[in-house]
């Protein structure tokens, strides 16, 4: 009989288990200080090195010891 029961409560277990989790994080944790949009458009990302684009090798191309290191 327990064979039966455990995998058909297994879904509404875990249903529980994200509605509490969920309902802790809304209620019990701090909520983190939240800054204005505006220091985000001020201080935009600039890559500390820009990225490299390699070249792209045809499907024509022979594999060679030179063509394999890039």
């Amino acid at each position: 009989m327990y064979a039966l029961i455990l995998p058909a409560s297994t879904p509404f277990v875990l249903l529980a288990t994200v509605l509490g989790l969920s309902w802790w994080e809304d209620h019990i944790l701090p909520t983190p200080p939240t800054e204005p949009a505006e220091t985000l458009i001020e201080a935009p990302f600039v890559p500390a090195v820009p990225a490299q684009l390699t070249e792209l090798l045809s499907f024509d191309t022979p594999l060679t010891r030179e063509v394999a290191r890039r």
